[in-house]
């Protein structure tokens, strides 16, 4: 599978008059759009003798309105908007309906109270009318309206919408699942801001949701006590992409490929890597709703002023940070994962895999390592390594130039100190880059570069994927898996991925919408890491997804902590991890 995806079907829809391609209108586009029509309608009724009649543009305005906000629209506020009598109003409503502009959907099993939505044609012609009234705006009054000042005075945005991603429409029937969509969840920005658009994605569904977030060692924790009930407490769980070896073999998770044949479903627009890493032993168990790479993060700024050049290897990491290292000015060199267990873990395995070396011994291929067919000797894990070696004297070297309290940081705190400024550089998931990508008095802010990995010695730069896709629990009950297919579906959208971007997120794995002008122009590292996607930068061999890589990398986060503490030497610790990790896979009967 190629990781450049067929963008054909990203062209715009066809004017119906002159059959050529026009450009698709953002969100933000139609929401100021929707505002322009509202005021040339009132100057037009105001300066104009005119019938009314149903009053039609009213009621549109306040539909699709609704639409773009995420709040629902029932027979009663649509009338309202009208400004007409409510008998008159509701001749035009069914008059609406009957023409198939409108999408009535139950609220109820007995459907006796009803939501309206605007139909995929409604959004149709409304994307085709905001785009003759721009092109009228520059026909008459001679106005460019894709220059920079034309989008300006008439949208209010400087982009392009030559690619742009329209927004969600709601299901045409109602999801049926008693008790609502019950979702297992990170507490991560990605899914917060799923949880933000809970009401939005409410009105989709036509039902309620229930989530439930947990940090990421809970989460795995949960997942594994649902996998022992009889019948599942949730409907879709997400699933960071190095457990789908452990969650898989365990029987924990549903295969999704006879529902991808049945339904047609394309994955060649999602990063590959994050497909392949959610797959095991050759069957698809997941549907990635979040790329986030672990990048190295420096400040610009600072590093113009020392005159440093951004650090291509280990070497440089380190000098970097110590020429940037001033403590008594409250400003220290690198912020990195150096708390005991899983993160430090993390860190050992992304670090190492920089000196050329995966945590276990697997396959070498062309670009990188086999690590979707795992086999025998291929398990052994490599802590006696030179490269295990030489990845610790190399933490021993950052912790130099580390802030205080580093050996309690880990992925949040990390991003954090260096959100705030007090550090100057930060191996971190974009996934948090929110943090100080988002938020204005971050001194980071419009000022970050990103980095894959520096390598080091006789090895190349590599970026190691993370993120979550989400999943069907196995033993979901039978009666619930059409709907919660279409639910998952529907959230790993192309649509909705973009809504979670436009509202907080800053993981995407998907190649159509990192091309949306309107996402790309949020931050910079979301054009960052499409294109290490497309250069094969992004790696998923340095934290392998096999059963048993959650234990390994929480040996190594105990065994190495014991050296960055002091209690123990390199040799030592790295010799017991190695034991450990041994009777592990003797105990698996893998060698």
């Amino acid at each position: 599978m190629s990781d450049l995806p067929d963008d054909s079907h990203l062209e715009g829809p066809y004017d119906t008059l002159s059959q050529t391609p026009r450009p698709r209108i953002s969100n933000t586009e139609f929401a100021r759009f929707i505002d322009f029509i509202e005021k040339f309608e009132d100057e037009t009724e105001q300066s104009l003798s005119m019938s009314h009649g149903y009053r039609e543009l009213r009621m549109m305005i306040h539909l699709m309105r609704n639409h773009l906000a995420g709040r629902m629209t029932t027979p009663t506020s649509l009338a309202d908007a009208s400004g007409l009598s409510y008998g008159t109003a509701k001749r035009g409503i069914e008059n609406i309906l009957e023409r198939g502009l409108i999408i009535s959907r139950p609220r109820t099993k007995t459907g006796k109270t009803v939501s309206l939505h605007p139909s995929p044609r409604l959004l149709e012609e409304w994307e085709a009318y905001a785009s003759r009234i721009k092109s009228l705006l520059e026909s008459v009054f001679g106005m460019d309206v894709n220059s920079e000042q034309g989008r300006q005075i008439f949208l209010g945005v400087s982009y392009s919408s030559a690619r742009v991603i329209s927004p969600p429409t709601v299901l045409p029937s109602r999801l049926e699942l008693k008790g609502g969509l019950r979702v297992l969840m990170h507490a991560d920005p990605t899914f917060m801001a799923m949880h933000n658009l809970k009401r939005q994605l409410e009105i989709i569904f036509g039902l309620e949701i229930k989530n439930k977030a947990k940090s990421i060692d809970a989460l795995r924790e949960e997942i594994l006590a649902n996998a022992r009930l009889e019948k599942s407490r949730y409907d879709i769980m997400a699933c960071d992409l190095p457990w789908f070896g452990e969650l898989a073999s365990k029987g924990a998770l549903m295969p999704l490929d006879q529902l991808l044949k049945n339904g047609g479903h394309d994955l060649t627009d999602f990063h590959s890597v994050a497909i392949q890493s959610s797959r095991y032993q050759g069957k698809q168990y997941g549907i990635p709703v979040q790329t986030t790479p672990e990048l190295l993060c420096y400040r610009q700024d600072l590093f113009e002023q020392e005159g440093i050049h951004p650090p291509k290897t280990s070497e440089g990491v380190v000098e970097a940070a110590k020429r940037l290292h001033a403590p008594k000015k409250g400003q220290y060199g690198i912020a990195w994962n150096a708390a005991r267990g899983t993160p430090l873990g993390h860190s050992f395995a992304f670090i190492m895999a920089t000196f050329g070396q995966p945590i276990i011994n697997l396959k070498p291929v062309l670009g990188g390592f086999e690590f979707q067919n795992v086999k025998g000797e291929e398990h052994r894990p490599m802590f006696t390594s030179d490269a295990a070696f030489r990845t610790v004297e190399y933490m021993l070297d950052l912790l130099k130039y580390s802030p205080p309290g580093i050996l309690d940081m880990s992925w949040y705190s990390r991003a954090k100190s260096y959100a705030s400024g007090q550090a100057a550089m930060a191996y971190c998931y974009t996934l948090l880059a929110p943090l100080f990508e988002l938020k204005s008095d971050s001194p980071a802010r419009k000022n970050t570069g990103y980095l894959p990995h520096p390598a080091g010695p006789e090895s190349h730069s590599i970026a190691p994927i993370g993120g979550y896709s989400l999943a069907i629990p196995a033993n979901i009950a039978e009666d619930r898996l059409e709907d919660v297919w279409t639910a998952l579906q529907q959230l790993t959208s192309a649509s909705m991925t973009k809504l979670y971007l436009m509202n907080g997120s800053l993981a995407n794995p998907r190649f159509s919408v990192s091309n949306d002008p309107e996402v790309s122009s949020i931050a910079p590292c979301i054009a960052t890491v499409d294109r290490m996607a497309k250069e094969g930068i992004l790696q998923a061999w340095p934290r392998p997804p096999v059963p048993e890589i959650t234990e390994l990398i929480g040996i190594a986060g105990h065994e190495i902590f014991e050296v960055l503490d002091g209690r123990r030497s390199i040799k030592k610790a790295l010799s017991m991890a190695q034991d450990k990790a041994d009777k592990l896979m003797r105990r698996k009967g893998y060698y």
